[in-house]
């Protein structure tokens, strides 16, 4: 079976934008392997039985984890490296007191070797049907408009109404929507994590006029939603 893809644009920053779009490459995923199809297939590949084969998995897992806890690199012959990051659970400066109590693990990071990816062989791929990528990007003056025309009509706009509004990816819709909250033109009343942006205005006025129901905080940072 090939692996399915659709083309995506890649973002432009400021001083590119009068240059050719560039596309990349974003994977579908053809479904997921579960634990017990992989032990179905090892037990058919060697002599080991499912039962075996599932206790090794199982003390793989086990030890992999110690040997990371404790800040190891695992390596798998033909299969790649782990390895854990950190990070903070706060900002921590160099006044920050008791600086150890504020890291927690990130992520585990994997490197695959050589010899997995060989396994994989010649790549076969098929890309799903293209989208109108030919079609005229919105300006970000027109992107403002229509937010804000949707504002005028409904209490709340998120993230997902953004990108269907406007025609374009999550990550645009994202980058658009923290664009407008530092302009002042949307406000977050929701949570960090699940944001609802409201117009900070009155409808009855230009959306450059403040509301008085809703004055601007000059001194405050905007929530940006999650990417």
């Amino acid at each position: 079976m090939a692996i399915l893809f659709d083309w995506y644009e890649n973002p432009k920053t400021k001083d590119k934008q009068g240059e050719e779009l560039t596309l990349h490459p974003r994977i579908k995923l053809n479904g997921s392997t579960t634990t017990d199809e992989l032990r179905r297939h090892i037990q058919e590949y060697c002599s080991l039985t499912e039962t075996d084969v599932l206790a090794v998995l199982d003390a793989l897992s086990h030890f992999v984890g110690r040997e990371l806890g404790e800040g190891r690199q695992v390596h798998l012959d033909g299969i790649g490296y782990f390895v854990p990051t950190l990070t903070c659970t706060e900002p921590v400066t160099l006044e920050t007191k008791r600086k150890s109590t504020k890291v927690k693990l990130k992520n585990i990071t994997f490197r695959p070797d050589k010899a997995l990816r060989s396994e994989i062989g010649v790549l076969k791929v098929k890309p799903l049907k293209l989208r109108n990528l030919t079609k005229k990007r919105l300006t970000d003056d027109e992107v403002k408009q229509k937010v804000v025309n949707y504002l005028r009509k409904n209490e709340f706009i998120t993230r997902s109404v953004v990108q269907s509004i406007c025609g374009m990816t999550r990550t645009t819709a994202t980058r658009q929507i923290r664009r407008l909250c530092e302009e002042n033109v949307l406000v977050n009343k929701g949570l960090q994590k699940q944001p609802i942006y409201f117009l900070p205005f009155s409808e009855n006025k230009d959306f450059d006029t403040p509301c008085h129901s809703h004055p601007r905080n000059y001194n405050s940072k905007p929530i940006y939603p999650d990417d």
